[in-house]
């Protein structure tokens, strides 16, 4: 169902300093919030997490969850500037594991580990996912109509992490209209089974159908001009870097990401995809 840990190693494990080059100096892979035109990425980013700690209401002191932690950037937010006691990310790529051990994050555990099969030894206060669940559901699965059960068995789940009262911030992309022309077809296509085997975006209205019973939105925003200025400055800083991504990752790595994000930057223009932030309080 959905990724596997081989697709999601696809994604994300062409190496630590491929990614190091174009990310953000925290490698947020997620899209950034642009709160003033004159932003860099860093700032950016750094809103991103602010605000979605906000929505998962993380204060001092309390454990959270989060799940797909990537490269640890959300989970070392929460450490240092939130003050959590305990803060636990699960990923399924051994390279961002790998990263966030690297780092020595106080107060932060990692794992690599299928959400599916993790059993917290204790419940959290607080949870948050930024833009995981893209992986929880094939393109097949969404085409057969399984998507919305797959989606609404991972709130269940994170609904049993949680102790009563939790909040969840939650940030996925999402699938809005469908190209009309050939070339971007097959843009989106390769973006979605060379990039990103094995997964899909989601519908808004899919998240709305699916938290149920588990979860009520309280809030939602979205923010589609930010992703496509995000995944904009990721290509200027990926074409900055060609010559070295040339020499240690080859002529194929690059063409297929500069492709990409050129996607992504073209798909959030033409309204193809977006982006939206949730605040999730559980149902007790």
């Amino acid at each position: 169902m959905g990724s596997t840990q081989d697709q999601v190693e696809v994604s994300y494990d062409v190496g630590n300093e491929f990614f190091r080059l174009w990310l953000d100096e925290r490698m947020n892979y997620t899209s950034a919030v642009y709160l003033h035109p004159n932003e860099t990425l860093e700032q950016a980013q750094l809103n991103k997490l602010r605000i979605l700690s906000e929505y998962a209401h993380v204060q001092p002191g309390c454990s959270v969850i989060d799940i797909g932690c990537g490269w640890g950037a959300n989970l070392e937010f929460m450490s240092l500037e939130r003050k959590v006691g305990r803060a636990h990310g699960i990923t399924l790529s051994t390279e961002q594991w790998t990263e966030i051990t690297r780092r020595k994050i106080p107060n932060v555990t990692a794992e690599v580990r299928d959400y599916k099969e993790f059993k917290p030894a204790e419940k959290f206060d607080a949870a948050t996912c930024i833009c995981m669940m893209e992986h929880i559901a094939s393109p097949e699965e969404a085409r057969s109509g399984k998507h919305i059960d797959l989606y609404r068995d991972f709130f269940r789940r994170v609904h049993s992490w949680t102790k009563p009262g939790a909040y969840f911030g939650l940030q996925t992309i999402l699938r809005n209209r469908m190209p009309r022309n050939k070339k971007d077809i097959e843009d989106i296509g390769h973006a979605t089974y060379v990039i990103f085997p094995g997964g899909i975006t989601e519908r808004m209205e899919d998240i709305v159908i699916a938290v149920n019973p588990y979860w009520e939105v309280m809030e939602m925003k979205t923010r589609r001009e930010d992703y496509g200025r995000t995944t904009g400055e990721w290509l200027k800083r990926l074409r900055d870097h060609k010559t070295e991504i040339l020499a240690k990752w080859g002529q194929k790595v690059f063409d297929d990401y500069d492709r990409y994000l050129s996607t992504c930057v073209n798909a959030f223009d033409k309204h193809y995809q977006s982006l939206a932030q949730w605040s999730l309080r559980r149902i007790d």
